[in-house]
């Protein structure tokens, strides 16, 4: 593992297995929704609507993507369907919120989500208040991570100097524009079956478990 980084000015965070750990039911309603949406959307059966649903998330890194390269969906037509998911059963992770305050510098979430997602979850996790702001996908122009181009602009946008701003994910093909930027990136291990990613390499420059556990013990200098 890498040694504690340098001076940060800006931290950037992932949300979804990064700032929370979705729950297994939350999980299920995202995959059902997204299944039924692409089966009504293209006149398909559950099976079909579910391969081409998984065939999208990996060749274009989200569904959303694929539908709109392929088929020309609107995406606002997308967001609705998935508007008001029950965040009740997610739970913040201890001493998560109080590491990231504590954190010197400017801190920005940098999701795949939309942003009425990515702030009712933070709400509910009360960490809100700790972040400048929240960088979309509508704010990509719908060009998911892992696309440079995304990650290009969110420096211009927040005036962000690559060398001296650290980007976390749970994803680790997502860390490897950011280190080619000038990133410190930071892997947040997790469970999820879309985090595994056995191309994980020298772009990851810190591994962890539990992001609280090892800001407090001093990785953040």
């Amino acid at each position: 593992m890498a040694p504690p980084i340098g001076p940060i000015d800006v931290w950037v965070f992932d949300l979804d297995n990064t700032l929370y750990d979705v729950p297994e039911a939350l999980h299920r309603e995202i995959d059902r929704r997204m299944a039924g949406f692409v089966g009504e959307y293209l006149g398909v059966g559950p099976e079909d609507a579910r391969r081409i649903q998984k065939c999208y998330f990996r060749r274009f890194g989200l569904t959303l993507r694929g539908l709109m390269v392929r088929h020309g969906l609107d995406p606002a037509e997308f967001e609705r369907s998935m508007a008001g998911l029950d965040i009740a059963a997610i739970h913040p992770t201890a001493g998560l919120a109080e590491a990231v305050a504590a954190l010197p510098g400017r801190k920005i979430v940098f999701t795949n989500a939309f942003a009425a997602h990515a702030q009712a979850v933070l709400d509910h996790l009360s960490m809100n208040a700790l972040f400048e702001a929240v960088h979309d996908i509508s704010e990509m122009g719908y060009r998911p991570k892992p696309a440079i181009e995304s990650y290009r602009d969110l420096c211009v946008r927040y005036d962000i100097d690559p060398r001296r701003s650290a980007m976390v994910d749970d994803i680790p093909h997502n860390l490897a524009p950011a280190a080619e930027l000038g990133m410190t990136t930071v892997w947040r291990r997790s469970a999820a079956a879309w985090a595994r990613d056995t191309a994980a390499g020298p772009f990851i420059h810190h591994a962890v478990d539990d992001i609280a556990a090892w800001l407090g013990g001093g990785a953040a200098g």
